[in-house]
């Protein structure tokens, strides 16, 4: 049995375990209904997290613009399940809205992505609030700055457990990939990626519009796991949060990403019941991390169980 064959089914193996277990605690009781609220959400933020993670660590582009592509996705099955209740229509509204979110993520991405560094970030807010004042602006259609509420409870914390592996394999492959390893080019060095022949915008927007469709697809889960929403909920706080995740767990490292909001996640919750310091401890845990690991929980290194068989390998000679 080859190395990655192995690999794969201890992946497999774990990640089934690790359902398995869920399974049981909330089953038995042990999690209540409060505790599995906070997973989901840190399951949506681990969406959140790989899709920045992907244009931000992997691409090195500064993109502000998620919390607008994850607008469209929640609004979009938000109104599309109002006339069809079901989880036919929510599963139909996540794909359209992905699809309209990669289709604007690659309209504006060609003129956006041109730029850099700071101006690249202020343009990508500017299309995020763009996209925000547009919904404020939509009528009856998103019920204005007011929102859109009662949205049924389609998203359950299975349906976010399945969403978050389906993304880690996908943006994993993606990134292994021929065109994977032109992103991670365009990173390193951009003019000898071009020199080398590689077409560096075209490979940039498909990076952009991928990590858009990733928000639009966290978004539809959002909205199915709070029930409502509303333009102020996709500020540039929200894109702020994700980025903070992502370089909690270091910039191009899909795992530390994965690993800081799980970190994150659980910090928030136990610090809920002091709120006037939340902030405070929240904010000091972040500089400490800084400080003592300036390259974030990972770096860009990735947790391999194939490393590991590779020693078992080695220590049987």
């Amino acid at each position: 049995m080859t190395k990655t064959i192995q690999s794969i089914l201890a992946w497999l193996g774990l990640i089934v375990l690790m359902f398995l277990v869920l399974n049981l605690l909330i089953g038995s009781g042990i999690l209540g209904l409060y505790h599995v609220q906070i997973l989901m959400g840190i399951g949506i933020s681990i969406i959140m997290a790989m899709g920045t993670n992907l244009v931000l660590g992997f691409s090195g582009q500064f993109s502000l613009g998620q919390a607008g592509f994850m607008a469209i996705g929640a609004y979009t099955t938000a109104i599309m399940t109002q006339s069809n209740p079901t989880y036919v229509g929510f599963y139909l509204s996540m794909l359209i809205g992905s699809a309209l979110a990669g289709l604007i993520a690659v309209v504006v991405g060609f003129p956006t992505l041109r730029l850099k560094g700071d101006y690249l970030a202020i343009a990508t807010l500017g299309v995020s609030e763009i996209i925000r004042i547009a919904i404020v602006n939509g009528g009856d259609l998103s019920n204005g700055a007011a929102g859109l509420t009662g949205v049924l409870p389609y998203t359950s914390w299975q349906v976010v457990f399945f969403f978050v592996v389906l993304f880690a394999v996908l943006l994993m492959n993606y990134l292994r990939s021929a065109i994977g390893r032109q992103v991670i080019s365009v990173r390193e060095d951009e003019i000898a990626a071009e020199s080398m022949g590689v077409n560096t915008t075209r490979v940039k927007v498909i990076t952009f519009a991928i990590a858009a469709m990733t928000a639009a697809v966290a978004g539809s889960l959002y909205v199915g796991y709070i029930g409502t929403i509303a333009p102020k909920d996709f500020t540039i706080m929200r894109s702020i949060d994700y980025v903070i995740i992502v370089v909690l767990g270091g910039l191009g490292s899909m795992t530390g990403a994965i690993l800081a909001a799980l970190v994150l996640g659980v910090l928030n919750m136990y610090l809920q019941n002091v709120a006037e310091l939340r902030m405070i401890i929240y904010s000091l845990a972040l500089i400490l991390v800084m400080v003592f690991r300036p390259g974030g929980l990972l770096g860009t290194k990735e947790l391999r169980l194939s490393q590991y068989f590779q020693k078992n390998k080695g220590g049987n000679h």
